[in-house]
């Protein structure tokens, strides 16, 4: 069985998998600083929104260990600046500010020596990258009893270990189901604009020995009607206290025609992307990006010259298409307003 690493922590370096060069090549980015961490967040060299959190704490270690600051408040100080950085790279994915936020925290609490907080916030970001491992693996074995020998399963962006720091989330649920021996296939849509389903989903399922076909995103509608589907799995940047969850572009789509054709629509998230602070999926942020990811494919220009863009690179899900919501807690599902705070209460 393949894994796959999407970061690596070296000590005094972060190495990351280049996505954007996948399939094709295998290249790492050695970042030794937060303003490279922040730029490969930012330009999608480490996406998913747990790889990205995970990357955003060791880019607040970068930045203390780079730090001349000799007290602890100079630390803390230029703590606080490269928590700006980061968190200005992209700003829908919870985990992103969520990793920043606990490094933050752990850098407010006693010290008796620059030295010792660095040491200290070291030491959480490996314990972070541990624990996304793990969270990983309970999500994808509570979502077992959701999928039955045979399933076939339709599947949007990339949520696998090249979004995580291993397994993933709804990929991780396809990759177990598969180690249990579950006759499992995939349709994995290819994921416009940046195509990650079919660089990023395809790459790991052919590794792994998953059985799959590749499907534009707008066959989803067409194959629910037309072949069997027993559900649709998808991962998620930022789940508010209603339910209402921002995925990659396209997941709204998906989980439209999934309620049309009365398809089961599951989301797999970690607890760190819940988001109860925010009421509704209304009062996300969601970014818009470079319209030459839509006018162009590989450099290739495909629209005329001028052509005006709109490029969101999320959607929000309402509550009322997801069936549930898979965590490494267990499964969520509806009212998810109430059993959310219910699951987050029992958590803490």
């Amino acid at each position: 069985m393949t894994t796959f690493r999407s970061l690596e922590w070296q000590g005094d370096a972060l190495q990351l998998l280049d996505q954007r060069a996948l399939p094709h090549r295998t290249e790492y980015l050695r970042c030794q600083d937060v303003e490279t961490v922040a730029i490969a967040i930012r330009d999608m060299t480490v996406r998913g929104a747990p790889a990205i959190g995970v990357a955003a704490a060791f880019g607040m270690v970068l930045a203390a260990q780079v730090s001349e600051a000799e007290t602890v408040e100079g630390l803390r100080a230029d703590l606080a600046q490269a928590a700006a950085i980061l968190k200005d790279a992209r700003p829908t994915a919870v985990n992103l500010a969520w990793a920043v936020d606990r490094l933050q925290q752990a850098a407010q609490e006693a010290a008796s020596s620059a030295s010792e907080l660095r040491d200290r916030l070291e030491e959480l970001a490996q314990t972070m990258y541990a624990e996304d491992i793990a969270v990983n693996w309970a999500i994808g074995n509570h979502a077992q009893a959701l999928i039955p020998d045979g399933a076939t399963v339709i599947h949007h962006c990339n949520t696998g270990a090249l979004a995580t720091v291993d397994y993933g989330t709804a990929l991780g649920i396809i990759r177990i189901a598969h180690e249990q021996g579950k006759r499992i296939f995939a349709y994995l849509d290819e994921t416009r604009p940046r195509l990650q389903g079919a660089s990023l989903s395809a790459y790991e399922l052919t590794a792994y020995g998953v059985p799959f076909k590749l499907i534009v995103d707008g066959a989803s509608g067409w194959l629910m009607r037309t072949r069997k589907v027993d559900c649709c799995l998808v991962g998620c940047d930022r789940v508010v206290a209603n339910g209402d969850t921002a995925n990659k572009i396209g997941t709204y789509n998906l989980a439209l025609a999934a309620k049309a054709h009365g398809v089961p629509f599951y989301v797999a998230c970690p607890t760190s992307t819940l988001d109860l602070s925010i009421a509704s999926g209304e009062q996300i942020e969601i970014e818009e990006r470079d319209g030459r990811e839509i006018t162009e494919i590989a450099g290739q220009a495909i629209a005329p010259a001028g052509t005006e863009v709109f490029n969101p690179a999320f959607d929000v899900t309402p509550a009322e298409l997801i069936t549930a919501i898979i965590t490494e807690k267990g499964i969520v599902y509806p009212p998810f307003r109430e059993n959310l705070a219910a699951l987050m209460a029992s958590a803490d």
